[in-house]
C-alpha cells in the first residue's frame, strides 16, 4: 500500500507545480488624467456655447437689418400728388386776371389805368364793367379755392391717422422714417393749401381795390366831360297856356 500511494502524491504534486501561476485583473485608476479629460470636454462645450450664441446673436441682427429695410406698405404720394394737381388746376381757372405777370400787365393796363378824360362815356362804361367782372370773378375764385381747401381736411385726417399708426407699429427704421417723410409730405401739402388760399384772398382784394382806385378815376372823368358841355341858359316857360313874364 505505500508503495502504491507514493506515486499518486507525486503525480499531484507533479500536477500542481507544473500548473502555469495565475495573475490577478485590477483595474488603474489615474485621478488626474481623468479631471483633465473632465476640463477638456468642460472648455469644448464652452466653446460650442459660445459658437451657438455667436450664430444666435448673427442671426438676430440679420432679423434686425431685414426689419430695417422693410419697406412701408402704406403710401399716403399718390393722393397728396392728386390734391396738389386739383388746387393747382383750380388756380389756372381763374376769370379775366389770370396768375401770369404778363397777364396782369397788360390787363391792368387796358383796365384799370388807362382812364382819362378823352374817353367817351361808352368807354368808361365798357372800363367799369370789365372791373366789376374782374372784382366778382376774384371772389368767386376765392371762394372756389377756400372750399377745396376744407374739402381737403376730412382727407388730411384720415391720412395722418393712418401715417401715424403705420409709424407707430413699423418694425425697423426705414418704415418709421418713410412714415416720418409721408407725414411731412402731407404738412408740406396743406402749406401748399394756406398759400394758395392766401394768394386767391390777396387777387380779389387787390381787385378790388383797383377797382375802387379805378372809379376814382373815371368819376374825375365824368365830370370833366359834363363841364365840358354848354352852360344852362335859362328861357321862359309858358305854363297852362299862359305866358310867363
Amino acid at each position: 500500500m505505500r508503495y502504491r500511494l507514493i506515486p499518486a502524491v507525486v503525480v499531484i504534486a507533479f500536477t500542481v507545480s507544473s500548473s502555469p501561476p495565475a495573475h490577478a485583473q485590477w483595474a488603474v485608476y489615474d485621478g488626474a488624467n481623468h479631471v483633465e479629460n473632465v476640463l477638456i470636454a468642460a472648455r469644448t462645450l464652452q466653446q460650442i456655447d459660445n459658437q451657438i450664441t455667436s450664430l444666435a446673436n448673427q442671426a438676430q441682427m440679420l432679423v434686425n437689418q431685414g426689419r430695417n429695410l422693410a419697406s412701408l406698405p402704406l403710401s399716403a404720394l399718390s393722393t397728396l400728388q392728386s390734391t396738389i394737381s386739383q388746387t393747382t388746376a383750380l388756380l389756372a381757372q381763374a376769370q379775366n386776371i389770370a396768375y401770369s405777370v404778363q397777364s396782369v400787365e397788360r390787363q391792368y393796363q387796358q383796365a384799370y389805368t388807362s382812364v382819362s378824360s378823352s374817353m367817351s362815356d361808352s368807354a368808361l362804361f365798357s372800363q367799369a364793367q370789365t372791373r366789376w367782372q374782374n372784382s366778382v370773378g376774384g371772389f368767386e375764385d376765392a371762394l372756389k379755392l377756400q372750399a377745396r381747401v376744407v374739402g381737403n381736411i376730412p382727407s388730411d385726417s384720415s391720412a395722418m391717422t393712418q401715417l401715424v399708426s403705420a409709424s407707430q407699429s413699423s418694425t425697423g427704421a426705414l418704415q418709421a422714417a418713410q412714415a416720418g417723410n409721408q407725414l411731412l409730405a402731407l404738412q408740406s401739402r396743406q402749406l401748399s393749401d394756406i398759400q394758395a388760399e392766401l394768394a386767391a384772398n390777396g387777387r380779389a382784394t387787390a381787385l378790388q381795390q383797383a377797382r375802387d382806385a379805378a372809379t376814382e378815376a373815371e368819376s374825375d372823368a365824368q365830370y370833366q366831360h359834363f363841364s365840358q358841355h354848354d352852360a344852362y341858359v335859362p328861357g321862359t316857360v309858358s305854363m297852362f297856356g299862359g305866358s310867363g313874364n
